[in-house]
């Protein structure tokens, strides 16, 4: 059994880095996260091991005003306040627990010392790691409609394709009106289904969850290709991190599930 030391030291010595998360957005996912952390850390070091974080939650209702409104300069000073305050208290990297969010990630990034582990690129390499390169992107409207992402996983060496308009005009009210309240209905499970195989219909050979709340919904056989669930993808490559030399020292985060 691996046992831990001062300041997180396991038995080889070494010690875990703390993962800031910058969460609440909405909280329903941002459990998950802190579940997940969990659960990789206890996996990779066994034992009574936990994941040595810190978790900074905002008011979803604030940041989702600021979003509707176009106001993305303010969204970004309050999440690079978070991440500073992170850094206060000890985070040695950063992660925004939200994919939407990342349209704000180099504001964030440029407010810290610390580095920032950017959910697209994790993504990206997860994909990249399970040889697909065409991918399916669901998430809310700004995600899959604005460049700050999908330009992201482009980069990565993806090809990605978005649902039609009413597709998008779906997974997107879902996402609001239902899972970041917490509530998971079967009869979105079965849209989301037909949307997915329109997808793949198009050509998709894995399908992107890129909003971390879609993990709630969306399970592995409910689709046809493999599905990259972006918040385990995270967590489980901020757990390489903080077990590594540094974010950009992290093997391929494990996917599809």
């Amino acid at each position: 059994m691996a046992a831990a030391g001062p300041l997180g030291v396991d038995v080889r010595g070494r010690a875990m880095k703390t993962i800031g998360l910058i969460g609440g957005m909405s909280w329903e996912s941002t459990a998950e996260y802190y579940r997940l952390v969990n659960e990789f850390t206890r996996d990779r070091l066994g034992g009574l091991h936990s994941a040595r974080c810190v978790l900074y939650s905002v008011d979803f209702a604030e940041i989702e005003q600021l979003q509707v409104q176009g106001r993305w300069a303010e969204a970004g000073e309050v999440l690079a306040a978070a991440a500073q305050a992170l850094e206060a208290a000890g985070a040695d990297l950063v992660l925004i627990c939200t994919n939407t969010m990342h349209k704000v990630a180099d504001r964030v990034e440029a407010a810290v010392s610390i580095p920032l582990l950017h959910l697209a690129d994790a993504t990206a390499r997860a994909v990249r790691a399970s040889g697909l390169h065409r991918v399916g992107l669901l998430g809310t409207a700004f995600t899959m409609e604005q460049d700050f992402y999908r330009g992201r996983l482009e980069a990565g060496g993806l090809e990605v394709r978005v649902p039609d308009a009413d597709g998008r005009a779906l997974v997107h009210r879902v996402i609001y009106q239902e899972l970041c309240l917490g509530v998971v209905r079967e009869e979105s499970r079965a849209a989301y289904r037909k949307v997915i195989a329109d997808l793949v219909a198009g050509g998709a050979q894995g399908v992107i969850l890129g909003c971390t709340e879609i993990e709630l919904l969306i399970r592995p056989e409910d689709s046809p290709v493999p599905v990259f669930a972006t918040a385990r993808i995270h967590a489980a490559a901020a757990v390489d991190a903080a077990l590594s030399g540094g974010p950009g020292d992290a093997p391929p985060a494990p996917a599809p599930h």
